[in-house]
């Protein structure tokens, strides 16, 4: 049995997808109800080729349900799911032949060793699967505990595990559902780490959910919040560093801020001096800094510095998601 370097294995995935399409993940008007009860509502997804995509939502939201209908688990009511163009409704076997997924906790086998479980794992796939065994382990940081019998695994181990069976055959996409529970800060970086490498330098394309929101802002370039069943929103980084149309709190340094306070108030913007007097605190759309900034200098107001405050993921999700029950 030939067993691959890491930097081998990723060079594997970089040959396999030298010509593959943009699109690995499409969702199309995806509903599903179960009953009379509408649990997902027309939802529409997408995910490309070396991109790494943020799921997040409330307890209950849909997420887990949205995920269990991309693999198959779940049927669909009405609409299309599309991964590398093969539909999962007509053409099951070559979806998820592109496919690795974690739902929820590692289905594996506690009475087996890690090699066991991946040996099993493997033999569902192909010949180079089982192969790929030694390389995959080495990814996951589980090369030393192969030979050691599951059930004396912690959680954290159980779920490198469970990722390395997940790309035992080299999928193109990536769906994991809350895939860093167990691990420990260690674990989380370098699942991190392993997660950008394969999207960046192998063109995987990943789907993952999780409820630790500084963790997906470290991790991903986009994300979807659902809410009730409904994407609420669509949310690039881009969106997060630049605040867009919404409105942010900037923090200017002035030559004078009480008067600089009185012109932005005048110019219809929201502002104050702030407590400790050292800056003028001012509610403004991004678009709209220019208009205040030449208000204060026609104004007479001098201006040595305009800082905007972040807004992050989790404040962005928080206000989305507000009047949602937890």
């Amino acid at each position: 049995m030939v067993h691959f370097t890491c930097w081998a294995l990723l060079g594997k995935f970089i040959v396999m997808w030298k010509k593959a399409t943009m699109e690995l993940l499409k969702i199309e008007g995806v509903t599903k109800r179960i009953k009379k009860k509408t649990i997902i509502d027309n939802i529409n997804m997408q995910i490309n080729e070396g991109e790494i995509v943020g799921f997040l939502g409330p307890n209950g939201a849909g997420k887990t349900t949205t995920i269990k209908m991309v693999v198959g688990l779940f049927s669909i009511t009405s609409g299309e799911i599309y991964i590398c163009g093969h539909s999962i409704k007509t053409d099951y076997e070559s979806a998820m032949a592109n496919v690795g997924s974690i739902i929820e906790n590692p289905d594996l086998y506690k009475r087996l060793t890690g090699r066991g479980n991946l040996e099993y794992f493997a033999a569902m796939h192909s010949p180079e699967a089982m192969e790929n065994i030694g390389s995959v382990a080495q990814l996951v940081h589980m090369e030393g505990h192969l030979d050691e019998k599951l059930k004396t695994f912690s959680l954290g181990m159980r779920q490198r595990i469970g990722v390395a069976q997940a790309l035992l055959h080299m999928p193109r996409l990536l769906v994991l559902d809350e895939p860093t529970n167990g691990l420990d800060p260690k674990g989380i970086k370098e699942l991190r780490d392993l997660l950008k490498s394969l999207a960046k330098n192998s063109n995987v394309g990943v789907l993952v959910s999780s409820h630790l929101l500084s963790e997906m802002e470290l991790l991903a370039d986009r994300y979807y919040i659902i809410d009730k069943g409904v994407i609420v929103e669509e949310i690039s980084v881009d969106d997060i560093n630049s605040g867009g149309e919404h409105t942010k709190e900037f923090h200017l340094e002035t030559d004078d801020n009480g008067a600089a306070a009185k012109k932005l108030t005048d110019l219809g913007f929201e502002a104050q001096v702030a407590e400790d007097g050292l800056s003028v605190i001012c509610l403004v759309s991004r678009d709209d800094v220019p208009r205040a900034i030449s208000g204060l200098v026609s104004g007479g107001v001098g201006i040595f510095s305009a800082v905007q405050g972040k807004e992050s993921l989790e404040e962005k999700y928080i206000n989305i998601t507000k009047d949602s029950e937890i």
